[in-house]
């Protein structure tokens, strides 16, 4: 789908990880084999937020990440694919992260993740320029950039490089399990003066100590302009000044697997946003997006053309 052209680029900020996807049927079966489809695609949240959002159309998307010396040449060439600009930093060091995501075909797709970072969270403030913003009217940061000094170190730079230009940000909290261990009020800190936040169902309960996530998002909203609370197969709802203010059915799919289907909503709603839709409308799209996304294997919409 093609819309109205932005008034600038999407610059995202995340990870750039390789999935290893293993879907089977039945419990696994400790200390022997267990039957599982499993192929090897390019992934990460924020590079997945990207590839949809440039899949949606309407302007250029760019990505800053970090990948190993191992697998930069291929990744680069599956954004490109996908029609995102990568601005990708090549790590000598460590290699490329990778994800070991186990999906149960009899539990709607749904997927556990096993995560070496590797070298997405080694993104620091030297990777960093201003002048990524150049021609940019929106920055968008994946969350598990919080979950490493370096990477912290960045979100805090950029956010005050965004904010001196007037740039929008939005803010995904990634990681249920990550936030958890990591701290809320530390999360809830450190994105004072985001615009927009994406969090999951069990990322809004967690940051706000509550079960039910309308109450969840509305919370947050107090804090945040505007909340966008994804809930799956029950669609989204949003927030704010304290109140829900719209909720938006799912759209109906067949679940093959459920990888990246947050990521999904949250580049088709940013893109939707950049060519002007409100809020409302972009989540709609967000949704569909989804519903795209879960029947498929991995995380990525396929490559243009």
């Amino acid at each position: 789908m093609t819309g109205t052209a932005w008034g600038g680029a999407l610059l995202v900020v995340g990870d750039v990880v390789t999935d290893v996807v293993a879907r089977r049927r039945g419990p696994l079966a400790p200390g022997t084999d267990t039957a599982a489809a499993i192929r090897t695609l390019p992934g990460g949240a924020g590079a997945n937020v990207a590839c949809w959002a440039a899949c949606r159309g309407g302007g250029e998307v760019r990505l800053l990440g970090r990948v190993g010396a191992d697998a930069a040449a291929w990744h680069e060439r599956e954004l490109a694919a996908r029609g995102v600009r990568p601005l990708l930093v090549v790590d000598e060091q460590a290699p490329t992260g990778t994800v070991i995501c186990l999906v149960d075909e009899d539990a709607a797709g749904e997927r556990t993740f096993l995560t070496d970072s590797g070298a997405s969270l080694r993104l620091g403030p030297g990777d960093w320029s201003d002048a990524l913003l150049d021609g940019a009217a929106w920055l968008h940061l994946s969350g598990y950039l919080l979950f490493s000094g370096p990477s912290r170190a960045l979100v805090s730079v950029a956010l005050e490089a965004a904010r001196a230009r007037g740039v929008p940000v939005s803010l995904d909290p990634a990681s249920a399990g990550f936030l958890a261990r990591w701290g809320v009020d530390r999360f809830l800190t450190l994105v004072e003066g985001v615009d927009v936040l994406l969090p999951s169902r069990d990322e809004a309960c967690l940051l706000t100590g509550v079960s039910d996530t309308a109450d969840a998002a509305a919370r947050l909203s107090r804090r945040v302009p505007l909340v966008v609370a994804k809930q799956g197969a029950e669609g989204a709802l949003l927030a704010r000044s304290g109140e829900v203010c719209a909720r938006v059915p799912a759209v109906r799919a067949v679940p093959r697997d459920t990888t990246g289907a947050g990521d999904a909503f949250t580049g088709a709603f940013l893109a939707a946003l950049l060519a002007g839709a409100d809020p409302e409308q972009a989540a709609r799209e967000g949704c569909g997006a989804g519903a795209r996304a879960v029947e498929r294997t991995g995380g990525r919409p396929p490559a243009l053309g």
